[in-house]
């Protein structure tokens, strides 16, 4: 079976080297030069560029290479999962179900799921290394894989904070007004992700309190987050990073923390200085028909 994944999962390139997963990149133009994200270009040289002035935009996985590697699916005869970036944030997901369904017009017995996962940075990411784990533990049902991903993604919290959401309102990922309002007598915007979109949900003065508040809606929101590997992304500012970091491990204990940079095509439009956490959520109870929570279900499957 075969795993395919793209960039703005945050996830190193060394990440899908090591554990045979395809990458499809999204591409970044900076001075009318286009790069491929992580394979042409850093992530810091994104970040350098946009505090000297520069505005990096920002475009979708090419349509020629997802319909080549789709191509090489069906001729493989193996069985094989995407996981995308949120199809609300990016045209990325409508593009790959455009040319699997052109791939499938010449090739109508290819075995390929595509899941727009509603997640972006690492919370997409721990979607992709959790593939990855029950692929390596030997499941090899594509279907499987597919109900514990699309599971583990309606559980996935995404909570973050910018320096400066003027980035995001030039990209048009936030309103103007929201960028404003962020920017009044240092007031830090708190966001999370909902329905696969960017929400700011609270404001508050100073980074050190909107960490706290971080944690607070963790301790609120998380499940079992002891049992748990909790995610870590920033955009070029490590030590507030590792800050987190440290307040997470004293409140919360978790099994595992990981920490990446944030990879250069969220990193475009979120700008220098944001810090997200990322982690499973409880279950409602109501919604799930009482079923087990997304911790329990993860530490089964093995």
């Amino acid at each position: 079976m075969r795993i395919f994944a793209d960039s703005a999962s945050d996830l190193p390139k060394s990440f899908f080297e090591d554990n045979d997963v395809t990458l499809f990149p999204l591409r970044v133009l900076i001075d009318d030069q286009e790069y491929d994200d992580i394979m042409t270009i850093d992530s810091k040289e994104v970040y350098q560029a946009i505090r000297d002035g520069k505005q990096p935009k920002t475009s979708q996985v090419s349509p020629e290479l997802f319909l080549r590697k789709w191509k090489e699916l069906a001729s493989s005869g193996e069985s094989g999962i995407y996981i995308a970036f949120s199809s609300v944030l990016s045209g990325t997901y409508d593009t790959a179900i455009m040319t699997g369904d052109q791939a499938k017009e010449t090739n109508p017995n290819m075995n390929l799921i595509i899941i727009d996962s509603r997640c972006a940075s690492l919370g997409y990411g721990l979607l992709v290394k959790e593939a990855v784990r029950l692929r390596d533990a030997g499941e090899d049902d594509v279907r499987t894989i597919e109900r514990k991903i699309r599971y583990m993604a309606a559980h996935m919290e995404h909570l973050f904070t910018v320096q400066d959401l003027d980035y995001m309102a030039r990209g048009g990922r936030v309103s103007k007004t929201s960028a404003f309002i962020g920017g009044l007598l240092n007031i830090k915007p708190l966001l999370h992700v909902e329905g696969g979109k960017l929400v700011p949900i609270e404001k508050h003065r100073g980074r050190k309190k909107v960490l706290r508040r971080m944690t607070e809606l963790m301790a609120e929101r998380g499940d079992q987050l002891a049992e748990q590997t909790i995610a870590i992304c920033h955009s070029d500012d490590e030590g507030i990073a590792l800050e987190l970091k440290a307040i997470i491990e004293e409140q919360f204990h978790p099994k595992s923390i990981e920490i990446q940079m944030i990879g250069s095509v969220i990193g475009a439009h979120v700008g220098p200085g944001t810090v997200g956490v990322f982690f499973l959520n409880k279950v409602n109870l109501q919604s799930e028909g009482g079923s087990s929570s997304p911790t329990d279900c993860l530490k089964n499957l093995g």
